[in-house]
């Protein structure tokens, strides 16, 4: 058996539960950059994890929860060992009505944050929430005694900054349909990724792949010959993408505007790591539905998901 299709089979029954994997990344982060890392980070976990059991978990939900929350708890261990500090508090989130609760846990311990969400958000029952976050019943008793206890609101004003030149300079040579331009700014060592697809080292090899997929590959959505779902193309018009700059949670990201029949839907963000005046790494996020639609509503556009594979079963 292929490693490919060995990674088909855990996407058959593991994908299924990505949304819900999001969403507890999404309480436990509280930024959905970060939640959408430790997503990622836990699928490839729980794939090199599944490889060396004997058996496969009796509950995957569950399973999968505790393999995300072992990652989180050791990076905010991590982080505190690093620099002696408690965990720190994130950038300030949006307030959204579908998830008002999830900006009251940042006082919380890791261990307690977990375990009230599992618990309150996702209605786990005790034993189930015990078996996720690995410890017994009476430990996430405890835990929700206390978590609950701690929960106060936060309400924290959002800030912006200048446009940095680089990214000004990205978001006009792609919205002038630049190739050569684009590939300029990129520096020779860049990281180019589309988070899920692919990741291309160095600007030539980018050039070559990513940025023409970014710029025309709506056509190839279009007439059939992209390997993407066609009910993904429905409405798609073949006008150029258009890149708009936003700060959102202290950083600049980039927003691809789509024409559609309905009017222009958002498809993609790109996050762009600077080094001076070039680009150093180019993180694209195109299939990501459930990071698409979080980030979406933080920043109040109307988005169209693209599914989770590259690939046509």
């Amino acid at each position: 058996m292929t490693l490919q299709t060995t990674w088909h089979r855990f996407l058959e029954t593991y994908e299924p539960l990505r949304s819900e994997l999001y969403r507890y990344c999404r309480y436990l982060t509280r930024s959905p950059w970060d939640a959408e890392d430790l997503a990622q980070d836990t699928l490839a976990r729980a794939f090199v994890t599944l490889a060396q059991m004997g058996e496969d978990p009796a509950n995957p939900r569950a399973w999968l929860f505790r393999v995300a929350s072992n990652l989180w708890i050791d990076q905010i261990r991590k982080r505190r060992e690093v620099d002696g500090q408690p965990e720190p508090v994130t950038s300030p989130e949006p307030r959204a009505p579908r998830e008002a609760a999830g900006t009251l846990l940042v006082k919380l311990s890791p261990q307690e944050r977990a375990a009230v969400v599992l618990k309150d958000v996702f209605e786990l029952s005790l034993e189930e929430t015990a078996e996720a976050l690995g410890t017994t019943v009476g430990g996430i008793k405890a835990a929700l005694h206390r978590g609950r206890g701690k929960l106060v609101d936060d309400t924290l004003e959002p800030t912006t900054a200048p446009v940095p030149g680089a990214l000004d300079a990205f978001v006009s040579a792609f919205n002038a349909g630049d190739l050569d331009r684009l590939t300029a700014l990129l520096l020779d060592t860049a990281i180019v990724e589309v988070v899920g697809a692919t990741t291309q080292y160095g600007a030539e090899a980018a050039r070559r792949t990513v940025l023409p997929g970014m710029m025309f590959g709506h056509r190839r959505m279009i007439d059939g010959t992209a390997p993407l779902d066609p009910r993904f193309a429905a409405g798609l018009l073949p006008d150029p993408i258009r890149l708009e700059a936003r700060f959102h949670r202290g950083r600049w990201i980039v927003v691809h505007w789509y024409a559609h029949t309905e009017g222009e839907l958002v498809r993609a963000f790109t996050l762009l790591e600077l080094d001076g005046d070039r680009v150093a790494h180019l993180e694209n996020h195109f299939y990501d539905p459930d990071f698409l639609a979080d980030l979406g509503g933080e920043l109040a556009v109307p988005t169209r998901n693209n599914g989770y594979r590259w690939w046509v079963s």
